[in-house]
């Protein structure tokens, strides 16, 4: 559903990312971790169109620099780290906007886009918080509705940002939970950043491990979670033991222990 090959992309006198590639099937979930800094979120973009790259990114097979804007949104949906959400805007509005690339231009939603964000609200549990303004939710149901501005784009493809970030434990299994269920149900096709290693590892069905831009592992989450590899790449000292389902859990381990 998604390849990279040889994706580079130079931002000031750096390239952030360099030559990294990346394949992933239709309805795998592919968490793509490594240290500040490494180049995620940006490889994250490069898919996305959002920065200039070198190498070529394929989307369900066809080349995504032939793609014009629209068409590229209805296959991939992105929610960024940090998304601007407008404090006056109703939910349903935010929402709403998922629908953009299906809206004509200088024209106005039509009945179907509305139906469509109203079904994504209600598999949400957001329809009660349709008429409220974005800038009044909690931190957990401001990321329920950047999903649902997403989902409202019914595309086949997902690419989240650490969509966890700044949650709290329960919030964040909220969120993910969500993901999960959603891309079983629909056989969405999804590829996160993680900044938890043991979250990226009981979600995922694959890793990408990046580090100074480079693609420094792949594969099953016990391929990449290894303690030589987290510890030369993270710097940390850390024992990874096999969970109650048989996925890695990373323990940090204090320095002398």
């Amino acid at each position: 559903m998604i390849e990279t090959r040889g994706v580079t992309v130079r931002l000031g006198e750096r390239d952030v990312v360099r030559d990294v590639g990346m394949r992933v099937r239709q309805g795998e979930w592919v968490a793509v971790i490594g240290p500040n800094g490494a180049g995620k979120s940006t490889l994250l973009k490069a898919v996305m169109g959002l920065v200039a790259h070198g190498g070529e990114v394929l989307l369900d097979g066809r080349p995504a620099a032939g793609l014009k804007p629209r068409a590229r949104a209805r296959l991939v949906a992105y929610a960024p780290q940090t998304p601007s959400l407008p404090p006056d805007m109703s939910v349903f509005d935010y929402a709403l906007l998922g629908r953009t690339p299906y809206i004509p231009y200088l024209g106005r939603e039509s009945g179907h886009d509305r139906e469509v964000t109203a079904s994504v609200l209600a598999r949400l549990d957001l329809s009660e918080l349709a008429g409220r303004r974005v800038g009044e939710l909690s931190g957990g149901e401001r990321q329920r509705v950047v999903l649902a501005r997403a989902l409202a784009q019914q595309a086949p493809v997902l690419l989240l940002d650490e969509p966890t970030t700044a949650l709290d434990l329960g919030h964040q299994q909220q969120v993910l939970e969500l993901v999960d269920r959603l891309r079983r149900a629909d056989g969405l096709t999804v590829v996160t950043t993680l900044h938890d290693l043991t979250v990226a590892g009981l979600y995922a069905d694959a890793l990408l491990l990046l580090a100074d831009g480079r693609a420094a592992a792949s594969g099953l989450p016990a391929e990449v979670l290894t303690e030589e590899l987290v510890g030369r790449h993270f710097g940390a000292h850390v024992k990874i033991e096999p969970g109650p389902d048989g996925r890695p859990v990373v323990h940090l381990v204090r320095s002398g222990s």
